[in-house]
């Protein structure tokens, strides 16, 4: 009898549910879990049938309900539950480039970005002005914005902690406003800080909708592959342009330093975070394992220390940070309040190798970048096999991790800008798969910034991989002799000059581009020769012109010439030689110089003959083509239209370009001493020479050059590449290229 009154109990309470359920009494919640990269198949061409209640994202990007459930929702839950909830209410949460991204927008203009103008008004950080000062500044930027095809707001979205002074309130209502908003498509929003305190959530405070987010310690559960872009955490003092080098000057061998592992850094002795610096005390040793942590930080930091405060506290000022960090072969990267720290950043340009322990962080470009072979990838629960773990890596990897942070930091890290330019990049790359860059590509020397797949997208045409890929460069060179003078007689330096270089073995074309303001000389005018001579009328008569990327130009390699240089066929075949051992940098013949002028704090140019140099002219220089397209289309136009203008300078603009590509000098090779008398007593530009505005002129280009490039990138070199047995005192027969010593 009584286990039919419980079966009868049972039986009631059971149709009373069902009977709830189905009247919408209760709701039953199926998954808070965040969708998952294996449903990225679906998002592109998945369509809801009629029973299923379609994403309310997909078709409006906000809408007045969202609105009013964020505003109850901030006042009466949690920092935790609100995090769980508005991690689903972001419209684009599971947005990808197929589904969220507008790609007819950049096929009418190309890869376009437009900034939206500032509004009256609104403040922007340094650090937020600088990102859109290096949009601004770049080849991508269009002030159209029916060119673009992809925006930025002028609203400053970087620091979204309530309780930062940079926080910008209202933004949500600002930016739904924006009449090209669009729900966020096609728009791209950066961010370095996000939540606030105590549990410091990914929450930017508004509905991003179906825009892309630039963002810094993102974690891998919230980033959108192949949508977001994990950019690192920089300080406000980072340089917008130019960026120091890395510290590693020398490849020590063995490559052990001082310390094997070091950290110093704040300890947070409660809430997110905590766990992972509170226990660094275990792998401390003092002696090659030094990871120093206080907790003297905060203003109530007194009412929460521990037994371990005064101590640690005592042994973290005994160190110094700077001294610490130059002088460690491994550098700890542990999780703060977020995933990100600056830590990362300082360890890359201190060649020091980051050991990552912040469990769930997309490491910054992660999606171009392979950090392991820069970086140590830990696990904050294995924290104790640390020591171990790097204790047991080879010195031959480290060296190699240690120059792979060299490399990273100064192609991708180093200023805002060169961050902003790879942000961009990426994003480029997914638009124009085509022509998208290869693995390779990024991340070897000069890296993704300086190899552009619209000029190719196999590895042989650049000047960077031939060594990789066990190949040289294309046997024979092409000609380009520049011509500003009028062709009055057969016995001009022009004509000698033709027929030298044509009779060399190595050469396969000879290309005249004509700059003359005088019509072109009849066909018969020129010299025969056994290589074809192609005449090119300059394009608008601009001195730039003759670093056009020409599509007549069918080797990789170039010979410049100014019209009245004197080379033999030996010193250019020499030359030649010589550059097929160096493709990536100039070979040439006259060498200038630079100096810091300490009085007048500015960039000097030098043509003082002496055993230091930092610049081959391209009067007299053979080059990779690739670097015709470089100037051409990586230069802005202010420095090029500069350089027309004065009809001067495009040599050191040229140099300026190539040793920032290659972070290394050009080469001189050997050269006759009359070589400078010779050029200055040629009629043609003899007054060039002399003119003391002339050399006025260029110690402004160096000046101009290196604020563009937000440094100096040339370097000096003593290295002059001589024959064999040049000047030994032997017989002439046994040398190769022996009529150069006769000149």
């Amino acid at each position: 009898m009584q286990a039919k009154k419980r079966y009868l109990l049972l039986f009631s309470a059971g149709a009373c549910l069902v009977l709830l359920f189905c009247f919408g009494g209760i709701q039953v919640p199926l998954s808070r879990r965040g969708p998952s990269r294996r449903d990225d198949r679906s998002l592109a061409g998945y369509h809801p049938g009629a029973r299923w209640r379609p994403l309310p994202g997909y078709l409006q990007p906000f809408s007045p309900w969202e609105q009013d459930r964020s505003d109850d929702l901030n006042e009466h839950i949690s920092p935790r539950q609100k995090r769980d909830t508005l991690s689903g209410l972001y419209t684009g949460k599971r947005c990808r480039m197929e589904s969220c991204f507008d790609f007819s927008l950049c096929e009418r203009n190309g890869f376009k970005v437009y900034v939206y103008p500032q509004q009256k008004g609104e403040k922007l950080s340094d650090s937020y002005q600088n990102i859109l000062s290096s949009i601004e500044g770049s080849r991508f930027y269009t002030p159209d914005p029916g060119q673009a095809c992809l925006f930025v707001l002028s609203l400053d979205t970087l620091d979204r902690d309530q309780l930062s002074p940079q926080y910008v309130h209202n933004l949500k209502a600002k930016i739904q406003s924006l009449p090209l908003w669009n729900g966020g498509k096609n728009h791209i929003i950066f961010n370095l800080y996000s939540g606030t305190w105590p549990d410091y959530t990914e929450d930017l405070g508004f509905d991003i909708g179906l825009a892309m987010l630039a963002k810094a310690s993102i974690s891998t559960e919230n980033f959108r592959p192949n949508f977001d872009v994990s950019i690192p955490l920089f300080s406000k003092d980072h340089p917008r342009t130019g960026g120091e080098r890395g510290y590693l000057k020398h490849n020590t061998i063995p490559p052990y330093r001082k310390y094997m592992l070091v950290f110093k850094g704040k300890r947070y002795l409660t809430g997110i975070g905590s766990d992972t610096r509170n226990a660094l005390y275990h792998v401390h040793n003092s002696e090659d394992v030094v990871l120093l942590t206080t907790c003297k930080h905060g203003k109530d930091w007194q009412k929460h220390k521990d037994t371990r405060c005064d101590r640690d506290n005592t042994e973290y000022d005994k160190y110094d940070y700077r001294e610490m960090l130059y002088n460690s072969t491994f550098c700890l990267v542990p999780r703060g309040r977020r995933l990100g720290s600056f830590r990362f950043l300082e360890a890359l340009q201190a060649a020091c190798v980051p050991v990552m322990l912040s469990n769930g962080w997309e490491l910054p470009f992660s999606e171009i970048i392979d950090w392991n072979t820069a970086a140590v990838i830990g696990d904050e629960r294995l924290l104790l096999q640390i020591p171990s773990t790097v204790r047991s890596i080879h010195q031959d990897k480290i060296l190699s991790l240690r120059q792979q942070t060299q490399f990273l930091w100064e192609a991708y890290f180093n200023s805002v800008e060169k961050i902003v330019l790879t942000t961009l990049e990426i994003i480029q790359d997914r638009v124009l798969l085509h022509t998208s860059r290869s693995n390779l590509m990024w991340n070897c020397l000069p890296g993704g910034l300086f190899t552009l797949p619209q000029y190719s997208t196999h590895l042989r045409d650049f000047p960077f991989y031939y060594a990789k890929l066990g190949i040289k460069p294309h046997p024979k060179f092409t000609a380009i002799i520049h011509v500003v003078t009028p062709l009055v007689s057969q016995s001009q330096p022009v004509m000698k000059l033709l027929v030298a270089v044509a009779k060399s073995q190595y050469c396969a074309q000879v290309m005249v581009l004509w700059n003359c303001d005088k019509p072109l000389p009849a066909k018969q005018r020129w010299p025969a020769t056994s290589v074809p001579v192609i005449v090119i009328e300059g394009e608008s008569k601009v001195i730039s012109s003759r670093f056009l990327p020409y599509d007549t130009i069918p080797t990789d390699a170039v010979l410049s010439l100014d019209e009245d240089t004197v080379l033999s066929t030996t010193e250019v075949d020499f030359a030649f030689t010589v550059w097929q051992s160096f493709p990536d940098r100039i070979v040439g013949y006259p060498a200038r110089s630079h100096f810091w002028d300490s009085n007048k704090e500015r960039w000097g140019y030098t043509s003082k003959w002496t055993n230091d140099y930092s610049m081959v002219l391209t009067g007299a220089a053979i080059y990779h083509r690739y670097y015709h397209y470089l100037y051409t289309t990586y230069l802005p136009a202010s420095l090029k239209t500069m350089v027309d203008q004065m009809s001067n300078c495009e040599d050191i603009l040229m140099n300026f370009l190539v040793s920032s590509v290659s972070k290394l000098p050009p080469i001189k090779v050997t050269q006759k001493k009359q070589y400078k008398e010779t050029m200055m007593g040629q009629s043609s530009r003899a007054s060039r020479w002399a003119d003391p505005d002339h050399f006025a002129q260029r110690q402004t280009c160096m000046n101009k050059f290196a604020s563009w490039f937000g440094t100096m990138p040339l370097v000096h070199s003593q290295m002059r590449l001589d024959p064999v047995l040049f000047k030994d005192q032997v017989s002439i027969l046994r040398k190769k290229y022996r009529d150069i010593e006769r000149l």
